[in-house]
C-alpha cells in the first residue's frame, strides 16, 4: 500500500516545504495564468465637471485627462466601460454619520455661512471647501466603487478599475484631506459581504488615515500604507507603533517613509512585504489605492518615484491573481496623474502601450502634455528643485524585518463565517470612541514636540510597538495646504 506524505509542517511564508509541490493546487479565489483578464473600468459621466476652487489643487478635470488617453489608446475596446449610477444616501449611511450625510446634502455655497456651527463640527473649509453640487460629486464617486465592488463580487470581473475614488481620507463623521465621503471604505464593506478577508493597500504619498481607522478593530481586513510621515506632513499619522486594536490588533501595516525616495528603493521594499503579506493573510480580494502624488514632482508629494515604478506596483499585486479593485486618490499634477492611471490601465490589460501619446493637436487636452507629449515622461524635469532621498538603507531594512515580525503575530489568516454584515461589524461603538479619542489627544499632545528624527528613532528603535500600543493619531486636523 501507498501512502501520501503530506507536509505537517507550518505554512509560514518563511517555510517552504518541497513537498508541497506534488499537491492539488487550490484554485478558488484565482484566475488562471492562461485565463484572458477581465477588466471593468467605471468612470462616472460628469465626475470631472466639479471644481474645488481656483486655487485649490485637488482638480477633478485630471479624470477627464485619463479618460481621453483612455480612449485615444483604444483600451475601452479591451474591457467593459461603465457609466455607474450614483450611491443612494442609504448606501452612504452604510458607514457615515446620519447627520454629516444631511449636511452634505443640503450644503451650498449659498447657504455655507448660515451652517457656521456645522462648518466646525464637520471639519470643512480651507482643505474640503463647500462647492456646487458637492453631494452630487460624492455620490458619483462612491457609486462607482460600490459597483466595481459588486462587480468583483459577483465574479463577472477579475479587476475592476474606479480612477475617480480613492479619497481615502474622509472620517466617519467629517470630511478631512480633500475627501468628503469615504468611497474606500464603502466597497470594502461590500466585498465583505461575500469575501471573508480583505487586503487594502495604498501607495499615496498621504496616509489612508480614514480606512485605517475604519478598520483599526477588524481582523477581517488588513490595510497596509506606504507613505510619507513626518511631524509636519498631512495627516502626522501613519506611524509603525499603529497596528492596530482588540480584535484587529496586528491588522495594521504602516511603513513610514521620508523624502526622496526612489524606484529602485520604493519597489524592492513594496515587493518584499507585500509578497509577505498576501502569503500570510491570504485575502480573499484586494484594494489597491494607486494615489499619484507619490509621483516624482508632484505639487504637494516629495518623492522621486517614475510612472513604470509606480505601475510595477500595480503590475505585482496583480500577479497574485486574486480579485482586485483599483482606485485613485491623491495626485496634483493633471498630467502626471493621467499618464500614470492611463499606464496603469493598460498594466492591468496586459498591454504595452506606445509611448507617444494618442493626442492629436486640435484636441482640447493636447496642451496639457506638452512639452514632450510622451507617456513616460521625465517628470524631475516638471521641478528643477529635485528631493535628495533621506531613506537610507539602514532604514529601509530595518522596515522590512520590523514589518515582517509584525506579521508572524497573525500565525494564519483567521477564520471568518461568511454572514451577512452586522451593524456593529466595524466596532464603533460609544465607549471604544470615547475610549480611543481620550487616548489619542495626550498622543497627539506627546507626538508634536518630537522633530522627524525623533520620530523615526523612536519608532525604529523600539521596532515599532511605540507606547500608546497601537493607537493612531487619527482626529488632528491638520491642514494639507493654505489658501
Amino acid at each position: 500500500m501507498t501512502y501520501t506524505d503530506y507536509p505537517t509542517f507550518s505554512d509560514s511564508p518563511f517555510f517552504f516545504d518541497r513537498r508541497s509541490a506534488s499537491l492539488p493546487e487550490q484554485e478558488e479565489g484565482l484566475m488562471r495564468s492562461h485565463s484572458k483578464t477581465r477588466v471593468a473600468y467605471y468612470h462616472p459621466k460628469d465626475v470631472g465637471n466639479y471644481h474645488y476652487g481656483e486655487r485649490h489643487p485637488m482638480r477633478p478635470h485630471r479624470m477627464e485627462l485619463t479618460n481621453q488617453l483612455v480612449l485615444g489608446y483604444k483600451l475601452h475596446e479591451k474591457m467593459t466601460m461603465h457609466s455607474p449610477r450614483k450611491a443612494t444616501e442609504n448606501e452612504l449611511l452604510e458607514f457615515h454619520d446620519s447627520d454629516y450625510v444631511d449636511f452634505l446634502k443640503r450644503v451650498t455655497p449659498k447657504n455655507a455661512q448660515n451652517l457656521t456651527k456645522d462648518w466646525t463640527k464637520f471639519n470643512v473649509g480651507d482643505d474640503c471647501p463647500i462647492f456646487h453640487d458637492l453631494f452630487s460629486f460624492c455620490q458619483q464617486y462612491a457609486g462607482a466603487s460600490l459597483a466595481a465592488a459588486r462587480k468583483l463580487s459577483s465574479g463577472s470581473a477579475d479587476i475592476a478599475i474606479n480612477w475617480s475614488g480613492g479619497l481615502h481620507h474622509a472620517k466617519k463623521g467629517e470630511a478631512s484631506g480633500f475627501c468628503y465621503v469615504n468611497d474606500i471604505v464603502l466597497a470594502i464593506l461590500e466585498l465583505l459581504r461575500y469575501h471573508p478577508r480583505v487586503l487594502y493597500i495604498d501607495i499615496d504619498i498621504h496616509h489612508g488615515d480614514g480606512v485605517q481607522e475604519a478598520f483599526y478593530l477588524s481582523n477581517r481586513v488588513l490595510t497596509v500604507s506606504f507613505h510619507k510621515y513626518s511631524a509636519d506632513f498631512f495627516p502626522g499619522t501613519g506611524n509603525l507603533s499603529e497596528i492596530g486594536s482588540d480584535l484587529g490588533k496586528y491588522f495594521s501595516l504602516n511603513v513610514p517613509l521620508k523624502d526622496g525616495i526612489d524606484d529602485e528603493s520604493y519597489i524592492s521594499l513594496f515587493k518584499s512585504i507585500m509578497e509577505s503579506t498576501i502569503t500570510t493573510f491570504k485575502p480573499n480580494s484586494i484594494v489597491l489605492q494607486c494615489g499619484a502624488d507619490s509621483l516624482a514632482s508632484d505639487r504637494l508629494g516629495t518623492f522621486n518615484l517614475s510612472i513604470a515604478a509606480h505601475g510595477e506596483c500595480v503590475k505585482f499585486i496583480k500577479s497574485f491573481n486574486l480579485p482586485l479593485l483599483i482606485l485613485g486618490g491623491g495626485g496634483y499634477r493633471q498630467s502626471s496623474v493621467a499618464r500614470c492611471w492611463t499606464y496603469e490601465t493598460g498594466i492591468c490589460l496586459n498591454l504595452n502601450l506606445n509611448n507617444n501619446l494618442p493626442i492629436p493637436e486640435n484636441n482640447n487636452y493636447f496642451e496639457f502634455f506638452k512639452p514632450d507629449y510622451k507617456l513616460h515622461s521625465n517628470l524631475l524635469d516638471f521641478n528643477s528643485n529635485t528631493n535628495k532621498n533621506l531613506n537610507s538603507k539602514e532604514n529601509l531594512e530595518k522596515i522590512r524585518i520590523i514589518i515582517k515580525e509584525k506579521l508572524r503575530y497573525l500565525n494564519n489568516s483567521p477564520s471568518v463565517q461568511l454572514q451577512e454584515i452586522p451593524n456593529d461589524l466595524m466596532g464603533f461603538q460609544i465607549n471604544e470612541e470615547l475610549n480611543l479619542n481620550e487616548t489619542l489627544n495626550s498622543e497627539i499632545r506627546r507626538e508634536s514636540k518630537l522633530t522627524d528624527n525623533d520620530l523615526y528613532e523612536k519608532e525604529l528603535n523600539s521596532l515599532g510597538n511605540g507606547d500608546s500600543d497601537g493607537i493612531p493619531l487619527g482626529s488632528t486636523r491638520r491642514k494639507t495646504f493654505r489658501i
